[in-house]
């Protein structure tokens, strides 16, 4: 048995205003990942619309309200070719809610009320490997790329044809993008910074 203080572990900071601590390490779980969130308004779960093609994930709403961007890719169940069609929205999940998001489905939180969130955020297996954005390789057009965390910078890597492409940050202001949501259950990329919108990421020459 392994017996933890959630306020007794040591806090990232999360935003301008919000902090995860991570209670795997100190419970020492080997098969599912926990994560304990406290957000400000207009703070953040994730980096974007992101999907862990190896794990499934479960949030569980302590207090406040939170906002979930959810977007799926549905590809031909027969193969009979390439194409893809997608559908997305929001979810809205309350004090007392949880949502789960099975492996591939493609998911980014938020804290759009005026209240604090807080969420206790738990996956599994417990290690992710193999993480993706909805975004189109620009080599062969695949529908998601993998990203790979580098030590000087965060790679795309296209599951499908094997091409590599560093991300950059926003070419107007040079601040981070995230995946989000746009009309229509497309996806776009966005600037945090200045809200300049992209069709896909700009990737570094």
């Amino acid at each position: 048995m392994e017996h933890v203080s959630i306020d007794d572990e040591e806090p990232n900071a999360v935003g301008n205003d919000g902090d995860r601590r991570s209670l795997s390490e100190p419970l020492r779980t080997t098969d599912v990942a926990i994560n304990h969130y406290r957000l400000a308004s207009g703070e953040e779960l994730s980096g974007g619309l992101h999907a862990h093609m190896d794990q499934e994930e479960v949030s569980v709403v302590i207090e406040g309200e939170a906002t979930f961007e959810t977007f799926t890719l549905l590809r031909d169940a027969d193969c009979e070719s390439d194409e893809t069609t997608s559908e997305g929205g929001e979810v809205t999940v309350g004090a007392g809610e949880a949502i789960r998001f099975a492996p591939g489905e493609f998911q980014s939180g938020a804290n759009e009320s005026d209240d604090e969130l807080v969420v206790l955020a738990m996956g599994a297996p417990r290690d992710s490997e193999d993480v993706r954005i909805p975004a189109d390789c620009p080599e062969c057009s695949h529908d998601d790329m993998r990203l790979e965390i580098g030590e000087s910078a965060l790679t795309f890597v296209c599951p499908d044809c094997g091409a590599e492409r560093v991300s950059q940050g926003c070419p107007e202001c040079g601040h981070e993008l995230r995946v989000a949501l746009g009309e229509e259950t497309q996806t776009v990329v966005v600037c945090r910074n200045c809200g300049a919108e992209f069709e896909n990421p700009p990737f570094a020459e």
